[in-house]
């Protein structure tokens, strides 16, 4: 773990209780900060399957969160930068793969 990544964890974690239930429900909530958990943790995102696929998964929710109207387009993509700040090295989903 580094000082970006330390950073950028606590920003998520605060992220989450400022936006607490009156926008994300608690399972919600918990998705995120596990994946949080398992990124700051991670050392090589491309080898460890669970963590990638905790990314992709709160992606996921996030683009559903904007899609039904609940977030706007640019406080999802907030979150997913500094949860993917959380992990070893920013990371292109697209290259991941």
């Amino acid at each position: 773990m580094n000082r970006r990544r330390a950073h950028a964890y606590s920003t998520v974690v605060r992220t989450l209780a400022e936006l607490g239930p009156s926008k994300l429900q608690p399972s919600e909530q918990e998705r995120i900060r596990e994946t949080a958990d398992m990124l700051i943790f991670c050392v090589d995102l491309h080898a460890d399957e669970a963590a990638h696929d905790s990314l992709e998964d709160t992606e996921l929710l996030l683009e559903v969160l904007v899609q039904c109207g609940r977030w706007e387009r640019a406080t999802a993509q907030r979150l997913t930068d500094d949860l993917r700040a959380c992990g070893p090295a920013p990371l292109d989903l697209s290259q991941a793969a």
